[in-house]
């Protein structure tokens, strides 16, 4: 009961979250949001391989992480690009 309790709880955080990546007022909001949206989706799939118990959803969390990790380096190389130029 619980587990269902907790996940309800990070899917309406990932969906404030998510309001603040499109209503950001700037680039950092928005990466800082994206950045907490997706420690929530690889937390809502340990939950999920909790409660079903299965390992796969924690290969699935681990991959994410590496590629959201990846993908913060990238937009944050990409902003900070941008900014040098203006």
């Amino acid at each position: 009961m619980m587990i269902e309790w907790m996940i309800a709880f990070l899917l309406g955080s990932c969906l404030v979250g998510l309001v603040r990546i499109v209503i950001g007022p700037s680039a950092a909001d928005r990466l800082t949001a994206l950045n907490l949206v997706g420690s929530q989706v690889i937390a809502l799939l340990v939950l999920i391989a909790q409660r079903a118990g299965s390992t796969q959803y924690l290969d699935v969390a681990m991959v994410y992480a590496v590629f959201g990790f990846l993908g913060l380096l990238a937009f944050t190389r990409y902003l900070s690009g941008r900014r040098k130029s203006d």
